[in-house]
């Protein structure tokens, strides 16, 4: 069990990660948090943003300030799964035997950038499905064990859709977070220039190594949860589902399919990671609510209502919170 010696060590070394990225990374506060979050609790991300904003510099910073292995893998249509998971090879040493040999791909890496997965086609799409949730890889039905920690972390971009392919809903469940990176303000933009006249290269230090993320990972699974935030969190993924008991009047009118069990999954474990952040050893209300918009944007589907009254996600979301039936179900706060 963590004490509170623990959650010091913990949210120090958070408060470090955090000051070595922002050395390459200028303002999207959020997007760098929950992505360290998402990092520290084991799950993927899908990053969404126009084209130079920073998605890339900040994978990469990641694998500078965690020690980790990176590899990128530019998706387009022609891409095959076999690029991704890696391939048999026919080899003959100098007796002439032959024998087949496994090279592996570049998902073999403990950080994987998916940049614009939805380039490509839904065939090479579903060869990330089976890294993502079972850490492994099937190659001609032999199945080769990816080493922990493994990260995905995939974009793509929200406004040039010539040629692309939506990633479908099994595929979207598998991340963890679906964070939004906005343009930059003209301060954070002039900061940004100022930066990349000195140096295009990452100057970030190393902070944790692959040990030390997984000691990180197991302490935070130690955090205990009150049963009264374990019901909030599911009855908010609940509120989402239009059939359900919970359902309100937003759930009804604007949400047309709504969040699966896997959502409460990565509410709860990212709340554990969000609390020691913090510096506190107990997951509070005002995580899950933190948490809410990243964890269930892109696992609901909005109905035509909420589409002709240019609704979005977020604000369908933020609706669901305020609700008086889910509100109620956090009221001793």
């Amino acid at each position: 069990m963590a004490n509170e010696a623990d959650v010091r060590r913990f949210s120090a070394q958070c408060a470090q990660i955090m000051q070595q990225i922002r050395r390459d990374i200028v303002g999207q506060e959020d997007v760098v948090e929950n992505t360290v979050i998402a990092m520290i609790a084991g799950g993927n991300v899908l990053l969404e943003g126009v084209p130079g904003i920073g998605k890339t510099r900040l994978v990469r910073s990641l694998a500078r300030v965690f020690s980790l292995p990176f590899s990128r893998i530019q998706f387009t249509p022609d891409l095959m799964p076999a690029d991704i998971t890696g391939t048999n090879v026919l080899e003959q040493d100098s007796e002439g035997r032959r024998a087949y040999r496994f090279v592996p791909g570049p998902i073999f890496s403990s950080i994987v950038l998916a940049d614009e997965i939805n380039r490509a086609t839904p065939k090479t799409q579903s060869a990330l499905l089976e890294a993502m949730q079972e850490y492994a890889v099937t190659v001609s039905g032999e199945n080769h064990r990816l080493s922990e920690p493994f990260f995905v972390l995939a974009t793509q971009n929200p406004v040039e859709q010539e040629g692309t392919y939506a990633l479908p809903e099994a595929q979207l469940d598998r991340f963890m977070f679906k964070l939004v990176m906005k343009y930059p303000s003209v301060e954070q933009m002039k900061s940004i220039v100022l930066m990349t006249q000195e140096t295009m290269e990452e100057v970030a230090e190393p902070v944790v190594d692959a040990e030390g993320l997984l000691a990180m990972r197991a302490t935070a699974r130690e955090i205990p949860v009150m049963d009264g935030i374990v019901t909030y969190a599911m009855r908010l993924v609940a509120a989402t589902q239009p059939d359900s008991q919970e359902a309100g009047d937003t759930a009804h009118r604007y949400i047309r399919l709504g969040a699966s069990p896997r959502a409460g999954q990565a509410l709860i474990t990212a709340a554990k990671v969000r609390a020691l952040t913090n510096g506190r050893l107990n997951v509070a209300y005002e995580d899950i609510d933190a948490l809410a918009a990243p964890v269930l944007r892109h696992r609901i589907k909005l109905s035509y209502d909420a589409l002709a009254e240019r609704m979005t996600e977020d604000e369908v979301i933020a609706q669901l919170l305020r609700e008086p039936g889910q509100r109620s179900a956090g009221k001793k706060r």
